[in-house]
């Protein structure tokens, strides 16, 4: 058994090998909380929560750390914009994060820190970097030299003297491609001390002093989006190991989801807010509709897609239902499926480990019309192992008592709709199969699904 993952430095898949026997550390640049996330933001989130739960399957003890921006020209900009604290902007946002990633079911970061609150480190980082000779001061600014490090650019594959930085319009830069890793303290701005003078951090910096912090000198594996390679991953890379890091030892980068071609963005008006999805779609698939294509491919945003996922997953679920009606409630299994197994060690293959759930739910769909109960059970058992895994077991206490539309609104539906039911059912004992069809078609024009069992009619709403 060896995990396999795409390393973008390497622009090829390697065996992993982890630093530590048994355990993985893990990186992952999270928020920057100066809005309310988008679905193309929890994305990221979502993809490395099911690297974490594969790794957790495996065997491995993960680390896994998240950061939090709270503090970026986006975010002041705002509290300018809108007369209200930067701080109060941070948090609210960083609650919608939050409020997101819970809602889709990943896992909580083992510790998830604010960039405001590891000002020290960052000093002391740039210290260190300064006397090595890798950064300078300027006008209260802090730079880092990028002439000084041969490897820069090495993860993006770009060459220095191709590379055409903004100035950002402060004076002091020895090269317009230098980065800054301290700001020089403007008339109004949150601003920290430091033996340059008060000043916020560059974005930049934060990320290299928090993995430094939770992760130490070297870890296993950053990710982050595509969009980050450049500039941030390359200048946190510049940062640590000019510092003297071996840093991380794999890059995984998740792409986009984009809206007619271009990636979503707050800035191109074109995002689409998980708060306003959750109340349209239920969570659970938002979740298979952002976590089942490769981490890789890009997803392009539709309403049309978004219902394919709600159809296929209605598949699975419907299967886990009649099951449980069946055999009551079955515990997943020990083990995945082999092939399930070998797909998720190969760059995690979501989409082949797909095939193999819906493969065996239809093997367990011919058991139970076949009144195999023994087989439809054991099928149930891998369908929940592998669900498990991928964080979509709809038996599984996160998603308890979550309903089609909202859970409020189930209890009133199901008993109007039994109402209704009882009225056919009580047709059909007298034989009026006119009057009995009548109602199935008017459920059915309603957009309900009624489907006839040995238990009883069952409905579901149907697809959008």
């Amino acid at each position: 058994m060896t995990i396999r993952l795409y390393d973008t430095s390497a622009r090829q898949i390697r065996d992993f090998s982890p630093l530590k026997p048994g355990c993985v550390s893990i990186y992952l640049c999270g928020a920057t909380v100066q809005a309310a996330p988008h679905i193309g933001h929890i994305r990221s989130g979502l993809n490395f929560d099911i690297m974490r739960r594969w790794f957790a399957y495996r065997g491995y003890e993960v680390t896994f750390i998240r950061n939090v921006t709270d503090i970026d020209d986006k975010i002041i900009a705002k509290s300018a914009d809108q007369n209200r604290p930067w701080w109060a902007i941070g948090y609210e946002n960083e609650r919608a994060f939050n409020d997101g990633y819970h809602a889709l079911g990943c896992l909580p970061p083992t510790y998830e820190p604010r960039a405001t609150g590891h000002v020290t480190e960052m000093v002391e980082m740039m210290r260190g970097l300064i006397e090595r000779g890798h950064a300078y001061e300027a006008d209260g600014n802090v730079y880092f030299d990028v002439r000084s490090f041969p490897e820069y650019l090495a993860l993006s594959n770009q060459d220095i003297d191709d590379l055409r930085q903004p100035d950002e319009g402060v004076s002091g830069k020895r090269d317009p491609r230098d980065f800054a890793m301290w700001k020089a303290a403007k008339p109004g701005e949150p601003s920290w001390e430091t033996p340059w003078g008060r000043g916020r951090p560059g974005w930049h910096l934060e990320c290299s002093a928090m993995a430094h912090k939770y992760l130490g000198a070297a870890f296993d594996i950053h990710g982050g989006g595509l969009d980050l390679v450049f500039p941030h991953h390359e200048n946190e890379i510049a940062q640590a190991k000019a510092y003297g890091d071996d840093f991380a030892r794999y890059w995984v980068h998740n792409a986009w989801v984009t809206m007619s071609g271009e990636k979503m963005s707050k800035s191109l008006g074109n995002s689409v807010l998980v708060g306003e999805m959750v109340k349209r779609w239920r969570p659970i698939v938002l979740r298979y509709y952002l976590g089942t294509p490769h981490y890789r491919s890009m997803i392009e945003y539709s309403e049309e897609a978004l219902r394919e996922a709600e159809s296929a997953f209605a598949r699975i679920e419907g299967f886990v239902q009649r099951v449980v009606e069946k055999a009551g409630v079955v515990e997943p299994a020990a083990e995945v499926p082999l092939a399930f197994a070998e797909a998720m060690d190969d760059d995690l293959g979501v989409p082949q480990a797909l095939a193999v759930v819906h493969t065996t739910v239809r093997q367990g769909n011919s058991a139970l019309a076949a009144d195999d109960k023994e087989a439809a059970v054991a099928r149930l058992a891998e369908v929940r192992a592998m669900l498990g895994v991928l964080g979509l077991d709809p038996l599984d206490a996160h998603w308890a008592g979550e309903s089609d539309r909202g859970a409020d609104l189930h209890g009133v539906v199901d008993t109007l709709v039994r109402m209704v039911l009882d009225q056919r059912e009580a047709a059909r004992a007298r034989k009026d199969w006119p009057t009995a069809d009548a109602i199935r078609d008017q459920l059915g024009q309603s957009g309900l699904v009624i489907e006839d069992s040995p238990q009883g009619p069952r409905w579901s709403l149907g697809p959008r």
